[in-house]
């Protein structure tokens, strides 16, 4: 009988102990899983439902920071072994987004399901950014970042990120502090990839309107970013773009080239 009672004991505070998870876990596993890019700061309520500020950092040791006003809600359910997570955040997001999360034995599948009704996925301010570090702390960008996607695919496995589907990221209205512009002009940034194809990610950016011109192209490819662009100003705009020209990239001549990887 003792053991039954100990049984019963350990198996119902098994039980308060998943369905009172707290918070705290979620933002932890989050923490981890982006390498410290993404942080849920003063995480409320449990795992299933509950509500955190979402911060951007450089990464793990980063000391540079900045949060989204608001807060981000969630809520959590089982969609037979996968986890359905509904989003809002009044600040960003377009609504209710929805996630499908799939774990695997040393892999993670993270799916954004589309909307019903199309259109954006959220819109974020530039000056979010700048919890990059360097050179987005410089630069003090100001402006509107919007996602739009069909849908897409991301799964983790052996510590290593890949991508399927396209996402169009644009850039509106994008300012600087180091610039006497009032703007410096309107972007896109696409991203298009499928896991199955083994060809990584590829990224493309154009200039849409604006003095400072941008364009470039890429791959993302087994964990790293490989990309060649280059940035110029308009004609009548070269004494007012120099000093920016200067921080965005190598400078030759007129031009300022962007290389990462």
């Amino acid at each position: 009988m003792n053991r039954w009672l100990l049984l019963g004991a350990a198996v119902g505070a098994l039980v308060a102990l998943v369905v009172f998870a707290p918070a705290a876990w979620l933002a932890g596993f989050v923490t981890r899983q982006s390498g410290g890019y993404f942080i849920l700061s003063d995480a409320r309520g449990s795992v299933w439902s509950g509500s955190a500020v979402l911060v951007l950092t450089a990464g793990e040791g980063s000391r540079d920071a900045s949060a989204l006003p608001g807060r981000l809600h969630w809520n959590v359910g089982l969609d037979g072994l996968a986890a359905s997570v509904r989003l809002r955040h009044a600040c960003c997001l377009t609504g209710e987004q929805r996630l499908r999360i799939v774990p695997g034995l040393g892999r993670m599948r993270i799916e954004l399901l589309p909307r019903s009704q199309g259109g954006s996925f959220g819109q974020w301010p530039a000056a979010w950014l700048s919890g990059l570090g360097t050179p987005w702390n410089t630069l003090q960008l100001t402006g509107a970042l919007q996602l739009s996607t069909p849908g897409l695919v991301l799964e983790s496995a052996g510590g290593r990120w890949t991508f399927t589907g396209r996402a169009d990221l644009e850039l509106h209205s994008l300012a600087s502090r180091i610039s006497t512009l009032d703007m410096l002009g309107s972007y896109r940034l696409t991203l298009a990839g499928d896991a199955a194809a083994r060809e990584g990610t590829s990224v493309l950016l154009t200039t849409q309107t604006g003095a400072l011109q941008l364009s470039g192209s890429g791959q993302f490819a087994a964990g790293r970013l490989r990309f060649r662009g280059q940035a110029s100003a308009a004609p009548g705009a070269e004494a007012a773009l120099n000093n920016l020209l200067n921080i965005i990239g190598r400078r030759q001549g007129a031009q300022s080239v962007i290389s990462i990887g």
